[in-house]
Order: structure tokens, then C-alpha cells, then sequence
């Protein structure tokens, strides 16, 4: 199916849309519910006031991205990075400081 143009609102429930591609399209306000992201792809998107609950993200790969303002929230951290330094090295770094 090909859209082209104009404004549509849809209600999709129990469908299979991989392989789709949405290019210059406005999702905003859009809810994701129960729902198969797994190999994504999102370059040049504004994600601002993005809420993610209850998510595996595990291998999630940001780059070049502006999170001013982000917080991460009673999350698995295990292997996870800043510029190749362990976020768990970073915690315990800040926590010795702190003492």
C-alpha cells in the first residue's frame, strides 16, 4: 500500500508491518503499544518528550544524538558505555566521591 500526502489516522492491531518505510512523515503523538521494534533503524528523527516504559533495549546503539535533559530510571546498566567507559565504573567512581 502506498500513501502519498494528505493527513490519515489509523487504528492497526494485530497487523505485520515489517519491512515498511516511513520517510519525511509526522508521527507525532503517535502510541506504540505491545510492539516488535527489534532491528529499527531511526536516523535524523526528533525524539524530544520521547517516554520509553518497560523496554529491552539491550544492544541499543545511540550515536550522534543530543540527550540534554535525558534520565535513565531503575534500568539494567550491566555493559553499558559512555565513550567506551563502563556506565558501572562511572556510578562507582561517583559514589567513592560522594563518600
Amino acid at each position: 500500500m502506498k500513501i502519498e500526502g494528505g493527513k490519515h489516522r489509523f487504528d492497526v492491531t494485530q497487523a505485520d508491518l515489517s519491512g515498511s518505510v516511513f520517510d519525511d512523515v509526522n508521527l507525532s503523538g503517535t502510541s506504540f503499544n505491545n510492539i516488535n521494534m527489534s532491528g529499527w533503524t531511526l536516523s535524523n528523527v526528533n525524539l524530544s518528550g520521547l517516554r520509553i516504559d518497560e523496554a529491552n533495549m539491550a544492544g541499543l546503539k545511540i550515536n550522534d544524538a543530543n540527550l540534554a535533559g535525558a534520565t535513565l530510571t531503575n534500568c539494567k546498566l550491566d555493559g553499558m558505555t559512555i565513550n567506551g567507559i563502563a556506565v558501572s565504573d562511572l556510578v562507582a567512581a561517583y559514589d567513592k566521591r560522594g563518600a
